[in-house]
């Protein structure tokens, strides 16, 4: 009977030590220039986690152009979404950097594919206010044919489309879009081969009146920058504590590491910032209401163990504190997830529980 209890506990811490954490990503292999770049994922890691995704730019090597932090949902799935609007045409690369905490780490290609070169738009790109936008080309390659128009105002709503126009002989359209701002409208192509890119048009016209400003608008002021620092490393971060005042509070970290920033706001709920690297420091803007900011600092490499600093403006104090603040001791979570899981705490307890039941039996 003993031989099979240790049999037993054998397998059980054998089965959670090999299997080990898991991340797939997957992206499209093309993409048409200005159509968002969704990344999805799957892993066995726990509900809650942060993943870290990033975009690089691949020519001869490979340059970082943004990272994003998303969480692990309770289907074990996560998803991040890349605008690719101001990126160049070329191939991309998509992927989850090590995180120290498993054997996998996933990356995929992406092509992003520019069309824009087979429109001629005929029309003026800047045209007066007339209450309609004129939009008229050719499109190379689509004669007698047609093409799909959707029309984006300067407040990010859609005014016009998506709608087919057709094309003729020369492969030409046109149509007089009805608009009612000034501003930029962004057009976007789409023909029988897939989306050709976008076209920015101006409206513009009239005299734009402003106020003079005031004695108080003209008064300069000077921004106080209020800074504390710590040693942090990924094993022991370091933790701050900022009180805010009635303004908003402007909030970043020191540049020489690539810095993972969490903090709990004012409502208790906390976020994590991912979005630059060790040239650029992570930042954020708060609104203040007078209350307490808590931040958690460490690097995103394990390698990395350095002095931090938190530098903050328009805030009434920050300082290290001394202890874990009570809202990260708590063991706050993303409000859209919940806690990690471990897989092998559990198959500990089933043969704590195995051993437990054979003792009782024998």
């Amino acid at each position: 009977m003993k031989k099979l209890v240790l049999a037993v506990l054998g397998l059980l811490f054998l089965s959670g030590i090999v299997s080990a954490y898991q991340i797939n990503i997957y992206a499209p292999e093309t993409l048409p220039l200005g159509k968002p770049l969704i990344v999805t994922g799957t892993t066995t890691f726990g509900i809650g986690t942060p993943i870290g995704v990033v975009l690089y730019y691949q020519l001869t090597t490979a340059t970082e152009i943004q990272r994003k932090i998303t969480y692990v949902q309770s289907d074990r799935t996560f998803r991040v979404v890349f605008d690719t609007t101001t990126l160049k045409k070329g191939m991309y690369k998509v992927e989850v950097p090590a995180t120290g905490q498993g054997d996998s780490v996933t990356m995929r290609l992406v092509e992003l594919i520019d069309r824009t070169d087979e429109i001629q738009i005929s029309s003026p790109m800047d045209q007066l206010s007339t209450g309609t936008l004129s939009i008229a080309g050719t499109l190379k390659g689509n004669q007698n044919s047609g093409v799909q128009i959707e029309v984006t105002g300067p407040d990010g709503q859609r005014v016009f489309g998506p709608q087919y126009i057709s094309t003729n002989v020369y492969g030409s359209f046109s149509i007089s879009v009805p608009v009612t701002q000034r501003g930029a409208y962004e057009v976007s192509f789409t023909d029988a081969k897939g989306f050709v890119g976008t076209k920015i048009f101006s409206v513009v016209g009239g005299q734009q009146v402003t106020s003079p400003p005031t004695p108080v608008e003209t008064i300069q002021t000077q921004v106080e920058v209020l800074s504390a620092h710590a040693k942090a490393s990924r094993d022991n971060p370091a933790y701050f504590e900022v009180k805010t005042g009635s303004y908003k509070v402007n909030i970043y970290t020191s540049s020489n590491i690539d810095w993972m920033m969490e903090y709990i706001d004012d409502r208790g709920l906390l976020h994590t910032v991912l979005d630059r690297n060790q040239a650029n420091p992570e930042e954020i803007v708060v609104q203040g209401k007078g209350r307490m900011i808590y931040v958690k600092l460490y690097p995103f490499k394990y390698s990395d163990n350095s002095i931090v600093f938190l530098y903050v403006e328009n805030a009434q104090s920050v300082r290290v504190s001394p202890t874990v603040p009570a809202p990260f001791a708590a063991g706050q979570v993303p409000v859209t997830s919940a806690t990690q899981e471990s897989p092998l705490p559990a198959a500990l307890g089933i043969a704590s529980l195995l051993v437990l039941v054979l003792g009782i039996r024998k």
